[in-house]
């Protein structure tokens, strides 16, 4: 074959611009996606891209910034708004939810919106949170190109709806459900006296060609709060395809108790063919004297047949739970040194559980111990607690390990812990008031574990404030909450109607509204798996500027391959990246309000960009925004 003069000057501009592409994915690595709210259905948080690492982060800029609006509320709801959405990217789209349930789609690359949808909430209402993790995708493989809702976005409500949306138009799948939306009360024995304790605040999981969603419950206010099922539905039509309960027995009690909810994020396996449930406490939180035994299977992460929802195994991690210990972490898969399929439990305890994924066998030591019994009349305590090898955070609090800032605060911190019962974990409520830490956010919440099987560590961020509880008798319970407490932050009361006691909890800060035990009070933490131990620790936030002492965080973090780990979370409004190996912190940035959510990470066209919703903490207390952020490197 003959070669013209004009293609043999090209070949070397080809290969020049081959080498060029080569070594653009050698420095920038393969484009990375962010699929699912925990990157892939097994919830590792962890992405594979490297273009941002330990040599250039601290050159990150702001690329783009959105704003949702979200704050023109009432200000009832915005004092418990929270935006904790991860955003999903999905066909160089990023879909995102507010705390009033707006679906959101805006361009990856610029952050303009393509599209918003409201499901025309009622905001008049009360609710019992006021928080949206975010969104799921669909894709229907049977249909079309191009042809309506063949992309498919599934979002909750906070009125406990499954809405299904076209991913391109943002309008109702008007096949799925009743125009598009399935109302989640139904056969949920929720209490009409209160609808707005029973809600969808995660995103819900996809298998195969089922949409599966559990349900956020007001646990504290009634006994019968409502049924606290699993469902799958089938992503195209809605119909209902099986229901999960987690507490059956709970049928037969009187009045019937209500809970043991999934109101985290599941973990799926497709491949397997099993979904992952974290459930929480049967109600109340605090009172078990009508939930007899040790209440399976709440408080236990659960594997079910993803197709059929048949039982497979389930592990409880606390038994006939008093101090609102929900595993509320999404239960992380992984593969275990030998090649086992594993999952990873983490708890607002701190113990960390290694499973098979398949059996529910302890892949790391477990142990049961004897605990403090209740002095409640009525309440049968369980004798034994199971403890795992292990341990993210401090297991006791009394009046020889209080801490003060003065020496006024440390003796009010002292006296407050003598006079209530402490005695370590597991110590149960009493009417004197118990001291118990870690307090009921943890240890680890919703914010999860992220997973680098590189190195097989594992970071997550822990809280360590001490808690307290007291039970009030029903006869004085109305009385007492009209009285003022003598430590009224964070504290709230919970009804936990028609049981016997009412209960009031708060966290054990002094006059200076300083945590009452030592400092750090919010930390990140690396755990190599395979050794079963912590490869490093550092504080979180910080609550006294200057110092290093950690702060309590709700949002989880995230690890990728250029040996990084980013995560917000803090009271003191930072997104922060450490080293993945030292825990050194190598760059920080003051959000415009809290970053009470987890990030998410994406390449698209050469760049990786870094995404974070920034919009506060009602409850918690930090600035109150509505701000979308991404930074890429300049």
């Amino acid at each position: 074959m003959k070669t013209s003069k004009r293609s043999s000057l090209l070949w070397p501009v080809l290969g020049f611009l081959f080498t060029a592409c080569a070594l653009i994915h050698a420095e920038f690595g393969p484009e990375a996606g962010w699929p699912t709210y925990g990157n892939d259905p097994g919830g590792t948080r962890y992405s594979p891209a490297s273009q941002i690492d330990r040599t250039n982060v601290a050159r990150l800029k702001v690329a783009w910034t959105y704003r949702t609006g979200a704050n023109d509320a009432p200000t009832r709801l915005l004092k418990k708004a929270a935006f904790e959405a991860t955003p999903i990217l999905v066909n160089d789209i990023l879909f995102l939810s507010t705390p009033y349930n707006h679906v959101i789609a805006l361009d990856a690359q610029s952050g303009a919106k393509l599209w918003e949808y409201d499901p025309h909430v009622n905001v008049q209402r009360n609710y019992s949170e006021v928080a949206s993790r975010g969104v799921s995708a669909w894709r229907d493989t049977k249909a079309k190109s191009g042809q309506p809702c063949s992309l498919r976005i599934f979002a909750g409500t906070l009125d406990a709806r499954l809405l299904a949306l076209d991913a391109i138009s943002g309008k109702p799948c008007s096949d799925f459900g009743i125009k598009g939306e399935i109302d989640l009360n139904r056969d949920a024995a929720t209490q009409t006296e209160w609808t707005g304790g029973y809600q969808i605040t995660s995103a819900p999981a996809i298998a195969g060609d089922m949409v599966i969603v559990g349900s956020s419950i007001a646990d504290n206010w009634k006994v019968d709060t409502g049924r606290g099922i699993v469902r799958a539905f089938d992503a195209r039509t809605g119909k209902l395809r099986w229901t999960w309960d987690p507490i059956p027995w709970a049928q037969k009690t009187n009045p019937r108790t209500g809970g043991g909810n999934a109101w985290s994020t599941l973990s799926v396996d497709p491949e397997r063919d099993l979904v992952f449930i974290p459930t929480g406490s049967a109600a109340p939180d605090y009172y078990g004297g009508g939930r007899k035994g040790d209440n399976k299977w709440a408080n236990s992460v659960v594997a079910l047949r993803a197709s059929t929802g048949e039982f497979a195994w389930g592990f409880q991690v606390v038994h006939h739970d008093l101090w609102d210990f929900d595993v509320a972490a999404q239960p992380t898969l992984f593969t275990w040194k030998d090649g086992t399929p594993a999952v990873v439990i983490n708890t607002k305890m701190g113990h960390v559980f290694v499973l098979n994924r398949l059996t529910g066998a302890p892949l790391l030591p477990v142990e049961e111990r004897p605990v403090p019994q209740s002095d409640i009349a009525g309440e049968e305590s369980w004798p034994t607690q199971p403890f795992s090898s292990i341990s993210l955070v401090p297991e006791k609090i009394s009046a020889a390990d209080a801490w003060g800032s003065t020496p006024e605060d440390l003796k009010w911190c002292q006296d407050k812990l003598k006079a209530s019962r402490a005695e370590g974990i597991f110590t149960p409520p009493t009417q004197r008031g118990t001291a118990t830490a870690p307090g009921n956010v943890g240890g680890v919440n919703w914010g999860g574990a992220a997973y680098d099987a590189q190195h097989h560590l594992m970071f997550v961020n822990t809280n360590r404030l001490a808690a307290w509880v007291k039970l009030i008798p029903r006869a004085n319970y109305e009385a007492e909450t009209n009285k003022d407490q003598d430590n009224r932050i964070y504290g709230e009361f919970g009804d936990q109607d028609p049981a016997p006691f009412g209960l009031y909890r708060t966290f054990i800060f002094s006059p200076a509204k300083l945590p009452c035990n030592a400092p750090p009070w919010g930390t990140v933490t690396a755990v190599d798996l395979f050794l079963g131990k912590k490869a490093w620790e550092v504080p979180l936030g910080s609550f006294i500027p200057g110092k290093s002492t950690g702060t309590i965080n709700f949002g989880g973090p995230i690890a990728t391959a250029g040996g990084l780990v980013f995560t917000s979370a803090a009271m003191d409004n930072f997104l922060r990246a450490f080293d993945s190996e030292t825990g050194k912190e190598l760059w920080s940035f003051e959000l415009p309000a809290g970053g009470q959510a987890t990030p998410m990470t994406y390449s698209l066209k050469g760049k990786q960009y870094l995404v974070i919703c920034a919009g506060g903490h009602g409850k918690l207390g930090t600035k109150q925004g509505d701000f979308v952020m991404a930074f890429t490197l300049p």
